[in-house]
């Protein structure tokens, strides 16, 4: 074998091995785009969760707070 056949060799070796490194790298970086999204979504609906719990409790609070209002009135009395 001549040098240049060697050099040559090592060459389609090398851009081998970089094909399938960046083969992998891509895959890797396409599994954490997924994950990232799939955080979001979940963060995205436990704050959509959370909101609706605390609008519901603000429309119960008031009337909660009335109605105690009322039974201390009533205890009370003249």
């Amino acid at each position: 074998m001549s040098d240049s056949e060697r050099s040559g060799e090592a060459r389609r070796k090398a851009e081998a091995v970089l094909a399938q490194r960046k083969k992998r790298e891509d895959e890797f970086l396409q599994q954490r785009e997924k994950e990232r999204e799939a955080f979001a979504a979940k963060v995205a609906r436990l704050r959509e969760l959370r909101l609706a719990k605390e609008a519901a409790e603000a429309q119960t609070k008031p009337k909660a707070q009335a109605a105690a209002k009322r039974r201390k009135s009533d205890t009370q009395g003249p």
